[in-house]
């Protein structure tokens, strides 16, 4: 059993490993693998760089380990909201909204995803096959359950389950990367905090009448994870400050 030092010293060496990690993420977002340097992750996390390359053999580790994390606590709210105690229809248009807004508040995730996608496009190696296997399946396999257990049970429209995905989801991508074109035809900042406001809020309420069999039903769901879910800020910039403990 470990004294009371060492195990001090384990949560000291977790707590600098996290450090790094959030330098990196914020690094890797704004900068790329190719333009991000490792003294300046260093410097953010406020260790040196022969510290850096004790928890983390090279650049491209550290870079993959910095997309696991990130993804990882993404992962993590989705299968939060999978589990929650509500039925199969509440948890998936609760899931739609925290997509919807994972993807205006969580710049990071999102630039080190496009990054990569880029990359596998390419045929390059890439970070995102293996994270795929690790990571996004099981949330995948849990989602693609929930969409069986509200069809078997007459609340979810009986359809194709990949369909029903990607109407639930697909709107949030869209949104975001047609926005700078939809804003140039509407004349309105598609990205501004009220707009925002709008569209998540029109986006589950369409998802209430869309995908439910009742749609007052759907309807008292859409109301229901709206007034339980305040938006958050919206991830302005991809810097991560990092504050040593």
């Amino acid at each position: 059993m470990p004294t009371p030092a060492n195990k001090t010293q384990t949560e000291r060496a977790d707590l600098t490993r996290t450090r790094i990690l959030d330098a990196a993420i914020g690094a890797f977002s704004e900068n790329g693998l190719a333009g991000a340097r490792t003294e300046q992750i260093a410097e953010a996390a406020q260790v040196n760089k022969a510290l850096l390359y004790y928890y983390f053999q090279g650049k491209e580790a550290l870079y993959a380990a910095a997309l696991e994390k990130v993804a990882e606590r993404v992962v993590a709210s989705g299968l939060a909201v999978l589990d929650s105690k509500c039925s199969a229809g509440e948890r998936l248009v609760h899931f739609a909204l925290n997509h919807f807004d994972r993807i205006h508040s969580q710049r990071a995730f999102q630039s080190l995803m496009q990054q990569e996608l880029m990359r596998l496009q390419r045929g390059e190696e890439n970070a995102l096959t293996p994270l795929v296997e690790k990571v996004f399946r099981p949330m995948m396999g849990r989602l693609k359950e929930l969409l069986a257990e509200g069809m078997r049970s007459g609340e979810l429209i009986r359809v194709d389950l990949w369909q029903m995905m990607y109407a639930a989801l697909g709107a949030n991508v869209f949104y975001f990367l047609s926005g700078p074109v939809m804003g140039m035809l509407r004349g309105s900042d598609v990205f501004a905090r009220r707009a925002l406001r709008e569209r998540r809020k029109a986006a589950v309420e369409y998802l209430g009448q869309a995908i439910f069999c009742d749609r007052r039903h759907g309807a008292r769901v859409a109301a229901r994870v709206l007034a339980s879910t305040p938006m958050p800020g919206s991830g302005i910039s991809n810097r991560i400050e990092v504050k040593a403990e």
